[in-house]
């Protein structure tokens, strides 16, 4: 095949991936973008959860008791999150998974004020702008297959970062002709070729981790995908551990003190309290024999590492800012693609009509 056939080539899959995907992307990549700033995004739609009235903490049995007097009788403790700073001492609990519901289970959020352990807000996982912004990144809002077909999209991006980036690289003179602004008299156009050049690789990544997350099976070797949880599924925390949370704090505290960031309850599938610290290693607590010790750092497996990459937790900020550029330029771009597009039709078809006059003159 000929370079000219294959560029032809290249920008014909190049364009049709653009045109058929347009209103699937756009949503797709302005919620991944609004997710990088979750909490933030958070912080804006529902000021009430961080209406903290000081940073003053009490005893932690206290905010558990209160969050208690909220929840379902059903639902079940998980764990509980001190700030750093300003904000709201968080109780989450669960809702232990349902056979016929499909999905994680349903956790609920109760927000406390630190000096106070009044109630400021109560959310659940299940509804709010947020979820409908992950539900829309995660599966397009398609129960079932809505995963699968994300996931197509991202093997399509791919496609589209290779062929935009074959079709950006100038077939006259040095690769940096490209990097001019006025390529094209068009300004449409010069977005479209200068931002996809930018943006191609954080996007090419970007979609590599996205197919790795909606096809996870693959990539594991062909194991099965995991249940809505229980057994086989996800951990679900037990209704009624042994020990008392006072009890394991002290336990904690004798083997290593320190200021309390999160605890952990302990579930069905491992029986034990997870205590994590500001500025010292993790203690974990034995539910059955209240045996405390350190906790062993956590694995950095492929797959933490491909979501974070692709969400951006705890990548930095400049990691973060192009996961979010990921997210806005692929929306401009599939705008700026259409517009020429219906230019160039426009202009064949002009062309083809004065064809037709000469043709007949």
């Amino acid at each position: 095949m000929s370079k000219i056939a294959l560029r032809r080539a290249w920008f014909q899959a190049h364009k049709w991936i653009g045109l058929l995907l347009a209103v699937l992307i756009i949503p797709l990549s302005l919620s991944g973008a609004a997710l990088v700033w979750d909490e933030a995004v958070d912080h804006v739609l529902n000021p009430a959860r961080y209406a903290a009235s000081g940073n003053t903490t009490l005893d932690p049995a206290r905010y558990v008791a209160a969050a208690r007097t909220t929840l379902k009788p059903a639902e079940r403790i998980a764990s509980i999150a001190f700030p750093e700073g300003e904000g709201p001492v968080q109780v989450i609990a669960i809702t232990p998974p349902d056979p016929a519901r499909r999905g994680p289970p349903q956790r609920t959020t109760v927000y406390l004020d630190p000096p106070t352990a009044k109630i400021l807000a109560t959310a659940s996982s299940g509804s709010g702008v947020l979820r409908v912004l992950h539900n829309l990144h995660g599966n397009l809002l398609v129960p079932g297959v809505g995963r699968q077909i994300v996931g197509w999209i991202g093997v399509a991006m791919l496609v589209s970062c290779v062929s935009g980036l074959w079709l950006w690289w100038p077939t006259v003179g040095r690769w940096t002709r490209g990097l001019r602004w006025r390529r094209h008299r068009n300004t449409d156009t010069n977005v479209h070729h200068l931002f996809g050049f930018w943006i191609a690789l954080p996007l090419f990544v970007l979609s590599l981790t996205g197919v790795w997350i909606s096809f996870p099976q693959v990539f594991a070797g062909g194991g099965a995908p995991r249940g809505p949880g229980g057994p086989g599924g996800r951990p679900v925390a037990l209704e009624r551990p042994i020990l008392a949370l006072d009890a394991v704090l002290a336990r904690a505290a004798t083997v290593t003190p320190g200021a309390v960031s999160r605890v952990e309850w302990p579930t069905d599938r491992k029986p034990e309290w997870k205590v994590q610290l500001r500025k010292a290693r993790g203690v974990t607590v034995d539910d059955v024999t209240g045996r405390a010790m350190p906790a062993r750092p956590e694995s950095e497996t492929l797959a933490r590492t491909m979501r974070r990459l692709h969400d951006g937790t705890r990548m930095g900020f400049v990691w973060q800012l192009l996961v979010f550029l990921g997210g806005i330029l692929p929306a401009v771009l599939a705008v700026t693609g259409i517009i020429m597009w219906w230019r160039a039709r426009r202009w064949k078809a002009a062309f083809k009509a004065k064809q037709r006059v000469r043709a007949a003159a």
